[in-house]
């Protein structure tokens, strides 16, 4: 009831912006989600036990896992306000996790189609970064098992042999690209900025990963209304879609031989054979040069999408 309350009664305590805080997600997405897993995952149906009480609800099970997840809650760190065990906290998590890999793994556990990608083109775009298509960032996860002719190779600054967990999201939060192995390349496009074209798409990282043509970094001291500019933009992170401007808007509107961002022709996923073609795009990804370049075009190109926006306004 307590939680109820909280969340989902028609005068909940928490309004909409706050659910999205404290779930991470909004709430008709989240309904979303738990009506699917109560309809055709059994574990997430409520019944009735021995005596005809009732047991726990969908709602219960799953803000259990989605807290887990959102928080990095231990199992035991629940119990006081869900009212579930540790046990159980487990096997909801489980159990959610499991399900939504059922549910909604065709949907959304798949690579992004050319389609995809001109999408993710046509919104970097709209917000100063053609070519962009996503945000990258990687954790290190211990290999408490790895073996030990392999922990050389695995093993990084913590002493300790770890696997990368690489993740690329788009801004609407969509999770494109997870995998423990090493990093892929990134896909071909072409593109102009600032005048000057260019044909690897990029993604949008923090100053950890190496200054790569495939990699666009903040400013971490941004000196002048340019600079500043293109840090607070580069920063950002919109929310399921929503937060377009008329200017946005207006720009999605055009036709698409406008568009100066384009998923190249000879578009494949699997790497290439060939060695010498393997060599020459790694250096391509590696090109310091282009990456700054790129940063420099960008500064620029937001710049004078920045005025045009006061201009249409």
């Amino acid at each position: 009831m307590q939680l109820w309350n909280d969340y989902f009664s028609e005068d909940a305590t928490y309004p909409s912006h706050m659910f999205r805080r404290h779930f991470r997600m909004n709430k008709p997405l989240f309904m979303r989600i738990v009506d699917r897993l109560s309809a055709e995952i059994s574990y997430f149906q409520q019944r009735r036990d021995a005596t005809g009480r009732f047991g726990n609800s969908p709602l219960q099970k799953a803000t259990t896992a989605i807290r887990m997840m959102a928080y990095g809650f231990p199992a035991d760190a629940v119990d006081e306000y869900l009212r579930l065990g540790e046990t159980t906290v487990l096997l909801c998590l489980e159990h959610f996790v499991q399900g939504i890999i059922n549910l909604f793994g065709d949907e959304y556990l798949r690579r992004p189609t050319p389609e995809d990608l001109q999408r993710l083109l046509d919104i970097g775009e709209i917000r100063g970064f053609p070519g962009m298509i996503g945000s990258i960032d990687c954790m290190h996860w211990e290999w408490k098992n790895c073996p030990t002719a392999w922990k050389g190779q695995y093993t990084r600054g913590s002493g300790k042999p770890t696997i990368i967990l690489e993740v690329v999201a788009s801004q609407d939060l969509w999770i494109w690209h997870a995998f423990f192995e090493p990093p892929s390349r990134a896909p071909k496009v072409n593109y102009i900025v600032n005048g000057h074209e260019y044909n690897l798409a990029y993604y949008l990282i923090d100053g950890i990963y190496p200054k790569w043509a495939t990699f666009v970094q903040s400013i971490s001291l941004p000196k002048g209304p340019k600079v500043s500019l293109f840090a607070t933009q580069q920063e950002a992170v919109q929310d399921e879609r929503d937060g377009y401007t008329q200017y946005d808007l207006y720009v999605f509107a055009q036709p698409e031989s406008n568009r100066s961002s384009q998923v190249d022709s000879t578009f494949f996923t699997d790497m290439p054979l060939n060695l010498g073609n393997m060599m020459s795009i790694r250096n391509r990804v590696r090109d310091r040069r282009i990456h700054q370049q790129l940063k420099d075009d960008l500064v620029e190109n937001i710049w004078q999408k920045f005025e045009m926006n006061q201009d249409f306004n």
